[in-house]
Protein backbone atom coordinates (compact mmCIF):
# COMPACT_ATOMS: atom_id res chain seq x y z
CA UNK A 1 0.00 0.00 0.00
CA UNK A 2 1.35 3.60 -1.29
CA UNK A 3 1.24 6.02 1.17
CA UNK A 4 2.20 9.43 0.09
CA UNK A 5 5.07 10.98 2.26
CA UNK A 6 6.33 14.02 0.05
CA UNK A 7 5.18 16.63 -2.20
CA UNK A 8 6.67 15.46 -5.07
CA UNK A 9 5.04 12.03 -4.51
CA UNK A 10 1.84 14.11 -4.56
CA UNK A 11 2.50 15.97 -7.69
CA UNK A 12 3.12 12.68 -9.34
CA UNK A 13 -0.22 11.06 -8.77
CA UNK A 14 -2.24 14.28 -9.10
CA UNK A 15 -1.01 14.38 -12.58
CA UNK A 16 -1.89 10.96 -13.52
CA UNK A 17 -5.12 11.20 -12.34
CA UNK A 18 -5.73 14.46 -13.68
CA UNK A 19 -5.18 12.75 -16.60
CA UNK A 20 -8.20 9.99 -15.90
CA UNK A 21 -10.67 13.05 -15.02
CA UNK A 22 -9.93 14.61 -18.28
CA UNK A 23 -10.23 11.96 -20.13
CA UNK A 24 -13.19 10.84 -18.11
CA UNK A 25 -14.92 14.53 -18.49
CA UNK A 26 -14.53 13.93 -22.61
CA UNK A 27 -16.25 10.76 -23.01
CA UNK A 28 -19.07 11.90 -20.98
CA UNK A 29 -19.13 14.83 -23.07
CA UNK A 30 -19.26 12.77 -26.32
CA UNK A 31 -22.08 9.41 -24.91
CA UNK A 32 -25.29 10.03 -26.37
CA UNK A 33 -27.64 7.86 -28.41
CA UNK A 34 -25.94 5.90 -31.45
CA UNK A 35 -22.58 6.55 -29.96
CA UNK A 36 -20.51 3.07 -29.72
CA UNK A 37 -18.57 2.00 -26.93
CA UNK A 38 -16.23 0.78 -28.88
CA UNK A 39 -15.94 4.40 -30.33
CA UNK A 40 -15.45 5.98 -26.63
CA UNK A 41 -12.72 2.89 -26.32
CA UNK A 42 -10.59 4.63 -29.41
CA UNK A 43 -11.17 8.20 -28.17
CA UNK A 44 -9.69 7.52 -24.79
CA UNK A 45 -6.96 5.31 -25.85
CA UNK A 46 -5.83 8.17 -28.19
CA UNK A 47 -6.27 11.26 -25.32
CA UNK A 48 -4.41 8.81 -23.07
CA UNK A 49 -1.65 9.09 -25.78
CA UNK A 50 -2.20 12.95 -26.81
CA UNK A 51 -1.60 13.25 -22.44
CA UNK A 52 1.85 10.70 -23.13
CA UNK A 53 0.28 8.75 -20.76
CA UNK A 54 -0.83 4.75 -20.81
CA UNK A 55 -4.10 2.85 -20.42
CA UNK A 56 -3.96 0.83 -17.55
CA UNK A 57 -6.28 -1.65 -18.03
CA UNK A 58 -4.93 -1.95 -21.53
CA UNK A 59 -3.53 -5.69 -21.73
CA UNK A 60 -3.53 -5.47 -17.85
CA UNK A 61 -4.13 -9.44 -16.55
CA UNK A 62 -5.07 -10.09 -20.82
CA UNK A 63 -7.97 -7.44 -20.39
CA UNK A 64 -7.65 -6.34 -24.36
CA UNK A 65 -9.64 -2.49 -24.38
CA UNK A 66 -8.54 0.80 -22.58
CA UNK A 67 -11.79 1.07 -21.07
CA UNK A 68 -14.40 -0.88 -19.73
CA UNK A 69 -17.65 -0.19 -20.60
CA UNK A 70 -20.84 -1.94 -19.28
CA UNK A 71 -24.23 -1.52 -19.97
CA UNK A 72 -27.51 -2.07 -17.88
CA UNK A 73 -27.22 -5.48 -15.97
CA UNK A 74 -23.11 -5.79 -16.60
CA UNK A 75 -21.77 -5.29 -13.56
CA UNK A 76 -18.15 -4.54 -14.54
CA UNK A 77 -15.43 -5.51 -17.29
CA UNK A 78 -17.93 -4.81 -20.17
CA UNK A 79 -16.06 -5.14 -23.31
CA UNK A 80 -16.65 -1.92 -25.89
CA UNK A 81 -18.44 -3.17 -29.12
CA UNK A 82 -20.00 -1.88 -32.02
CA UNK A 83 -23.59 -1.78 -31.26
CA UNK A 84 -25.01 1.85 -31.16
CA UNK A 85 -26.29 3.13 -27.28
CA UNK A 86 -30.03 2.72 -26.93
CA UNK A 87 -32.39 5.68 -25.36
CA UNK A 88 -32.35 4.34 -22.06
CA UNK A 89 -29.46 2.54 -21.53
CA UNK A 90 -27.26 2.98 -18.29
CA UNK A 91 -23.46 3.18 -19.39
CA UNK A 92 -21.05 2.66 -16.90
CA UNK A 93 -17.28 4.04 -17.77
CA UNK A 94 -14.64 2.84 -15.77
CA UNK A 95 -11.03 4.00 -17.16
CA UNK A 96 -7.50 4.32 -15.44
CA UNK A 97 -4.24 5.95 -16.52
CA UNK A 98 -0.19 5.55 -15.98
CA UNK A 99 2.07 8.15 -15.87
CA UNK A 100 5.34 8.61 -14.91
CA UNK A 101 5.03 5.95 -12.48
CA UNK A 102 1.41 6.61 -10.54
CA UNK A 103 -2.05 5.57 -11.34
CA UNK A 104 -5.31 6.63 -11.14
CA UNK A 105 -8.68 5.37 -11.84
CA UNK A 106 -12.26 6.50 -11.74
CA UNK A 107 -15.68 5.52 -12.94
CA UNK A 108 -19.29 7.03 -13.76
CA UNK A 109 -22.76 5.95 -15.03
CA UNK A 110 -24.58 8.16 -16.94
CA UNK A 111 -28.24 7.52 -18.91
CA UNK A 112 -28.73 7.73 -22.32
CA UNK A 113 -31.27 9.96 -23.14
CA UNK A 114 -34.59 9.93 -21.41
CA UNK A 115 -33.86 6.68 -18.86
CA UNK A 116 -36.33 5.31 -16.53
CA UNK A 117 -36.97 6.66 -13.13
CA UNK A 118 -35.84 3.63 -11.85
CA UNK A 119 -32.27 3.97 -13.67
CA UNK A 120 -32.29 7.62 -12.57
CA UNK A 121 -32.64 6.53 -8.74
CA UNK A 122 -30.08 3.70 -9.02
CA UNK A 123 -27.72 6.53 -10.33
CA UNK A 124 -27.98 9.11 -7.98
CA UNK A 125 -28.13 6.27 -5.28
CA UNK A 126 -24.95 5.33 -6.48
CA UNK A 127 -23.05 8.38 -6.74
CA UNK A 128 -24.03 9.36 -3.36
CA UNK A 129 -22.86 6.23 -1.79
CA UNK A 130 -19.42 7.20 -2.94
CA UNK A 131 -19.88 10.71 -1.88
CA UNK A 132 -20.41 9.43 1.66
CA UNK A 133 -17.97 6.76 2.13
CA UNK A 134 -15.23 9.80 0.91
CA UNK A 135 -16.40 11.59 3.86
CA UNK A 136 -15.76 9.05 6.31
CA UNK A 137 -12.24 8.48 4.55
CA UNK A 138 -10.57 11.10 7.39
CA UNK A 139 -8.15 10.00 9.95
CA UNK A 140 -9.28 8.44 13.22
CA UNK A 141 -11.80 6.34 10.99
CA UNK A 142 -11.48 3.08 9.83
CA UNK A 143 -11.59 1.16 7.01
CA UNK A 144 -14.88 -0.86 7.30
CA UNK A 145 -16.63 2.94 8.18
CA UNK A 146 -16.05 3.26 4.47
CA UNK A 147 -17.61 0.21 3.47
CA UNK A 148 -20.80 0.44 6.10
CA UNK A 149 -21.35 3.49 4.92
CA UNK A 150 -21.74 2.17 1.54
CA UNK A 151 -23.56 -0.80 2.30
CA UNK A 152 -26.58 0.97 4.36
CA UNK A 153 -27.16 4.05 2.04
CA UNK A 154 -27.65 1.55 -0.37
CA UNK A 155 -29.72 -0.66 1.53
CA UNK A 156 -32.11 1.80 2.77
CA UNK A 157 -32.58 2.87 -0.16
CA UNK A 158 -33.93 -0.36 -1.79
CA UNK A 159 -30.52 -1.58 -3.77
CA UNK A 160 -27.88 -3.92 -2.71
CA UNK A 161 -24.15 -3.49 -3.29
CA UNK A 162 -22.12 -5.78 -5.40
CA UNK A 163 -19.91 -8.12 -3.11
CA UNK A 164 -17.95 -9.45 -6.10
CA UNK A 165 -15.59 -6.28 -6.57
CA UNK A 166 -14.49 -3.85 -4.17
CA UNK A 167 -12.35 -0.97 -4.16
CA UNK A 168 -8.91 -0.77 -3.35
CA UNK A 169 -5.66 0.71 -2.56
CA UNK A 170 -3.54 2.96 -5.38
CA UNK A 171 -0.38 4.41 -6.46
CA UNK A 172 2.39 2.75 -7.97
CA UNK A 173 0.27 -0.23 -8.74
CA UNK A 174 -3.15 0.04 -10.49
CA UNK A 175 -4.64 -2.67 -7.59
CA UNK A 176 -2.43 -2.68 -3.83
CA UNK A 177 -3.79 -3.43 -0.48
CA UNK A 178 -5.90 -2.62 1.06
CA UNK A 179 -9.06 -4.03 -0.38
CA UNK A 180 -12.28 -1.91 0.17
CA UNK A 181 -15.28 -4.04 0.12
CA UNK A 182 -19.09 -2.54 -0.84
CA UNK A 183 -20.27 -3.61 2.70
CA UNK A 184 -19.33 -4.37 5.84
CA UNK A 185 -19.26 -3.59 9.57
CA UNK A 186 -18.67 0.34 11.16
CA UNK A 187 -15.05 0.86 13.10
CA UNK A 188 -13.17 -2.37 11.69
CA UNK A 189 -10.05 -2.94 9.71
CA UNK A 190 -7.28 -0.68 9.40
CA UNK A 191 -6.85 2.91 10.92
CA UNK A 192 -6.92 5.41 7.87
CA UNK A 193 -3.81 7.59 7.98
CA UNK A 194 -2.25 10.43 6.16
CA UNK A 195 -0.86 9.69 2.85
CA UNK A 196 -3.45 6.94 2.41
CA UNK A 197 -4.65 6.74 -1.44
CA UNK A 198 -7.70 4.91 -2.39
CA UNK A 199 -9.98 4.26 -5.44
CA UNK A 200 -13.42 4.02 -3.79
CA UNK A 201 -15.71 2.25 -6.07
CA UNK A 202 -19.40 1.73 -5.15
CA UNK A 203 -21.20 -0.54 -7.34
CA UNK A 204 -24.61 -0.38 -6.69
CA UNK A 205 -27.47 -2.78 -8.21
CA UNK A 206 -31.59 -2.66 -8.37
CA UNK A 207 -31.81 -6.06 -7.14
CA UNK A 208 -29.43 -8.94 -6.07
CA UNK A 209 -25.75 -8.44 -5.36
CA UNK A 210 -25.19 -11.79 -7.26
CA UNK A 211 -23.51 -11.70 -10.35
CA UNK A 212 -22.83 -14.20 -13.18
CA UNK A 213 -19.81 -14.27 -16.16
CA UNK A 214 -20.30 -13.77 -19.63
CA UNK A 215 -18.26 -16.09 -22.04
CA UNK A 216 -15.80 -13.44 -22.62
CA UNK A 217 -14.68 -14.99 -18.58
CA UNK A 218 -14.18 -10.83 -17.94
CA UNK A 219 -17.86 -9.25 -18.17
CA UNK A 220 -20.00 -9.69 -15.30
CA UNK A 221 -23.84 -9.40 -15.18
CA UNK A 222 -26.46 -9.41 -12.22
CA UNK A 223 -27.78 -13.04 -11.97
CA UNK A 224 -31.23 -11.35 -12.03
CA UNK A 225 -30.85 -9.18 -14.67
CA UNK A 226 -31.15 -5.95 -12.24
CA UNK A 227 -29.77 -2.68 -13.61
CA UNK A 228 -26.18 -1.46 -12.51
CA UNK A 229 -24.45 1.68 -11.58
CA UNK A 230 -20.95 2.70 -9.95
CA UNK A 231 -18.75 5.80 -9.20
CA UNK A 232 -15.18 5.71 -8.27
CA UNK A 233 -12.76 8.37 -7.48
CA UNK A 234 -8.94 8.08 -6.29
CA UNK A 235 -8.89 9.59 -3.24
CA UNK A 236 -6.04 10.77 -0.65
CA UNK A 237 -6.55 11.15 3.20
CA UNK A 238 -5.08 14.37 4.95
CA UNK A 239 -4.95 16.02 7.84
CA UNK A 240 -7.64 18.35 6.50
CA UNK A 241 -9.70 15.18 4.48
CA UNK A 242 -10.03 13.47 1.80
CA UNK A 243 -9.28 15.18 -1.25
CA UNK A 244 -10.47 14.11 -4.40
CA UNK A 245 -7.72 13.73 -6.95
CA UNK A 246 -10.06 12.50 -10.22
CA UNK A 247 -11.53 15.29 -10.25
CA UNK A 248 -10.97 18.02 -12.90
Amino acid sequence: MVILKTKEEIKRIKEACWIVADVLEELKAIINVGTTTLSLNHFAYELTRLHKAKPAFLEYKGYPFTICASVNDEVVHGFPNDKPLEEGDLVTIDYGALYNGWYGDAAFTVGIGKVSLEAKNLVTIAERCLNKAIEKAVLGNRLGDISHTIQTHAERAGYSPIRAYVGHGIGRELHEPPKIPNYGKAKEGIMLKEGMVFAIEPIIATGSHEIIYDDNNWTTRTKDGGLVAEFEHTIAITNSGPIILTER
